[in-house]
């Protein structure tokens, strides 16, 4: 698992997939969102604009990131 760090309260989903790499833009962030392929703290998540904060986890293809 790998720690992303922020400097704010929260990070959107979305920005985090861009901001990871693991996705190059936002309209190809928002259809893996919506398409059920991202967990967040170990359970589906289908909203694009879900916030995660200090503490949160997301994965997607295979890949696992900590949110601190």
């Amino acid at each position: 698992m790998e720690s992303i760090e922020i400097s704010t309260e929260f990070i959107r989903l979305d920005a985090l997939l861009k901001l990871t790499g693991l996705v190059d833009t936002g309209g190809q962030a928002k259809f893996v969102i919506q398409n059920g392929e991202v967990s967040v703290n170990g359970e589906t998540c289908t909203m694009r604009g879900k916030k995660l904060r200090s503490g949160d986890t997301a994965s997607y293809a295979g890949k696992e990131f900590a949110v601190r």
